[in-house]
């Protein structure tokens, strides 16, 4: 019978956490406002698994990081801050001297426009610590106009900030009305 309360109260625990901070979907904005996809994070044992969906970009290679703030005002996205970067340390995937928290591999949009990638952020965290993507107020997710080289300073050479999506620490803050997610669509197109 023990067993059974046990059970039944550690059941109804769960059910009352609310939302869960190991997962996060982030809303990707162009430069005029327009919704344009969505970055799915997921905390791992390894990292954050960075799920990105995305349309209307330039056919090619694009960098993209996590920046410092949750901050993304248009036209520049300047206000969303320097890249993450809790250590101090160079930018760049290639640099010798390692890289940024908030960079990743580039991502590369099709002959349509479209990216569908699946990327991981190596030592990050949606958890309490020194690299958690929540600390403070939380971080944001800029995609840049071109590919990142991977070693220059400070950000790769990667030209102008095109896409900006908020990550907040506040929950709340994300369950904002979310326009419809204009990518849904685009699998069914590709077949």
């Amino acid at each position: 019978m023990r067993f059974i309360l046990l059970s039944i109260s550690l059941i109804t625990l769960a059910a009352c956490q609310g939302e869960n901070d190991t997962n996060r979907t982030v809303d990707m904005y162009n430069t005029s406002g327009d919704m344009v996809g969505t970055v799915e994070l997921a905390d791992s044992s390894d990292g954050v698994n960075v799920k990105i969906k995305l349309e209307g970009l330039e056919p090619g290679f694009h960098g993209i990081h996590v920046h410092e703030f949750p901050k993304c005002e248009p036209p520049s996205f300047e206000s969303a801050g320097n890249h993450f970067n809790p250590d101090g340390s160079e930018h760049g995937l290639m640099h010798p001297k390692g890289a940024h928290l908030g960079d990743l591999p580039n991502i590369e949009a099709d002959g349509g426009g479209l990216v569908d990638a699946e990327l991981m952020l190596p030592g990050a965290t949606l958890l309490d610590g020194k690299n958690s993507l929540l600390r403070g107020d939380g971080t944001s997710i800029v995609v840049h106009e071109v590919q990142d080289d991977g070693v220059s300073q400070p950000s790769g050479e990667s030209g102008a900030r095109i896409l900006c999506g908020e990550l907040k620490a506040n929950s709340e803050e994300n369950k904002g009305e979310s326009p419809t997610n204009p990518t849904e669509n685009n699998k069914e197109l590709k077949e």
